[in-house]
């Protein structure tokens, strides 16, 4: 174990500030040698959330969290105090919050008719059955790089199934026929509850300001340091005995570049590749730009790092078609409780117990979803803040004769008013803020197993990958928690910390949990 080591992480996402912690409270190094490199200028990547209640508030997503999964999340957080409550951890605070608000949608697909679609059945036929049943059987090495559409009928994505699951997890039928398999292997809890979300779990506030900021503030109060607005734009290496040895680090910062020298002794974890890479806002009245990898450069680090290289992956296969990983956000701050007011008459859901309401016909897919107030810490109490996502912004909209990518946030309002069939003067408070983000399910691309290097690839002494784009078994992406078990698996391998990695919990495995999938899938 390297005690006395130094570490730089590039990127400032939780993956890296999970890294940085497991250093710190599982191998002891110091965090005044730990330098975490983000060319944003606030740390968190993908967990954003920013913003006020005159300018209007932001964020990108919400992740899902479970506790029945989970594991190295939850591991982490279990040793992170909370910033709300004294003496408890962020994992305590979520546990009582969520058990004083529990979720049970009631509302969870509505139809072009504005009617609430009966949920207890999943809508599948018996060839359905057979076929979702041979897909979750069959081995990785036989779904390799296949769609899921490879092996499901049409029929099936027309299920109340397929709706739910779907806009809980962004899956579109061409995605990953082998990340599909997994979330129903890792998620078999949820498929027995999908139509309520009953095992979905909230944090108090949006994700940033309930998992970032308190890791962040405890690793500064560690020494950890933080460089924000600086671009690593290239890794300085050798090859010594086979063994690949990062020697220094391009940054530009400040409209310079320095090389930053790094020693063999010296640890580097850099994230390759970003979901939310190359994102765009815009405003009530322009839609978002439509930038590309060129415009940010975020994958830029890992192609040069894979030429020539088949065990640091091959990002091209997940970053080289926008139209089948790009979807839009959009945030909502009002100043009117009339909206939440006819949701709840609409719905029967409390502000932060239903979870997603998706309107299954919709061109754009739109969902929406209205948290617990409030969803920011200083927000006032007059303010209220939802969010909602649209899977296919190329489309055409069904009140706007326009595609959602196109559209302003005044016109992404006037489309959600159409579908609820609500006055536009219930939103004249309303500030929406769309955001496009062509690369958000790029890591659910049609892949091979070498396509993804792991996380500390063969023959790297001093380099490891802590993103969503790296090789873990059994687990699946698009989760906080893969970037932080990716982040923990890195760290325990370079530093050989002796410790446990809490493993993939076996849901699948159990009887029970088989037993109430089976009974869900022939309803």
């Amino acid at each position: 174990m390297r005690k006395n080591s130094k570490a730089y992480l590039v990127g400032g996402g939780i993956g890296s500030l999970a890294a940085a912690a497991f250093m710190i409270r599982d191998a002891g190094l110091s965090g005044e040698n730990i330098a975490i490199l983000e060319s944003a200028p606030a740390m968190g990547g993908s967990l954003d959330g920013a913003g006020d209640p005159v300018n209007g508030y932001s964020m990108r997503g919400g992740r899902m969290l479970t506790t029945d999964n989970y594991e190295c999340t939850w591991d982490l957080f279990k040793s992170i105090p909370s910033l709300q409550i004294p003496g408890k951890s962020v994992f305590d605070e979520t546990v009582e919050f969520n058990a004083e608000h529990k979720a049970y949608s009631m509302a969870r697909l509505v139809d072009r008719r504005r009617a609430k679609v009966p949920v207890s059945s999943m809508g599948f036929s018996m060839r359905d059955r057979i076929e979702l049943l041979k897909l979750s059987e069959a081995d990785e090495t036989d779904l390799a790089a296949s769609c899921i559409t490879d092996w499901l009928s049409p029929g099936f994505f027309e299920t109340e199934f397929w709706y739910m699951w779907a806009t809980t997890f962004a899956f579109q039928p061409w995605h990953s026929a082998i990340e599909f398999r997994r979330y129903l292997h890792r998620f078999v809890l949820e498929f027995s509850r999908i139509e309520t979300l009953a095992g979905v779990k909230r944090t108090i506030y949006n994700q940033y300001d309930s998992l970032v900021l308190p890791l962040q503030t405890w690793l500064q109060g560690q020494g950890v340091r933080f460089v924000a607005d600086c671009l690593v734009t290239d890794v300085e290496h050798k090859t010594v005995d086979d063994e690949f040895i990062v020697t220094g680090l391009h940054c530009h910062r400040n409209g310079e570049t320095e090389v930053l020298d790094v020693n063999d002794n010296e640890l580097v974890f850099m994230q390759n590749g970003s979901m939310t890479d190359a994102s765009s806002l815009g405003s009530m009245t322009t839609a978002p730009a439509k930038l590309n990898k060129v415009f940010s450069g975020g994958w830029l680090l890992w192609e040069k790092l894979a030429q020539g290289r088949p065990q640091f992956g091959k990002p091209e296969v997940f970053n080289s078609c926008i139209a089948q990983s790009c979807w839009e956000s959009f945030t909502v701050t009002l100043r009117n409780p009339a909206f939440f007011e006819q949701m709840l008459q609409f719905t029967g859901n409390q502000a932060g117990t239903g979870g997603l309401v998706t309107f299954k016909d919709s061109n754009w897919l739109l969902s929406i979803v209205l948290a617990h107030q409030p969803h920011f810490p200083k927000q006032p109490e007059d303010v209220q803040v939802f969010w909602g996502y649209s899977l296919f912004p190329d489309r055409i909209g069904d009140f706007v004769a326009k595609p959602m990518a196109d559209c302003n946030g005044a016109e992404i309002l006037q489309e959600l008013c159409g579908h609820l069939r609500f006055d536009l003067e219930t939103l004249t408070s309303a500030n929406c803020i769309p955001c496009r983000m062509p690369y958000i399910t790029s890591m659910f691309m049609p892949r091979s197993r070498k396509d993804r290097p792991l996380p500390v690839p063969r023959g790297s002494k001093n380099l490891g990958f802590i993103s969503q784009f790296v090789e873990i078994p059994e687990d699946v992406v698009f989760t906080v928690e893969y970037s932080v078990r990716a982040a923990q698996i890195a760290v325990y391998e370079l530093l050989g910390i002796d410790r446990a990695i809490p493993p993939v919990t076996p849901h699948d495995q159990s009887l029970r949990a088989q037993f109430e999938a089976l009974i869900k899938a022939l309803k």
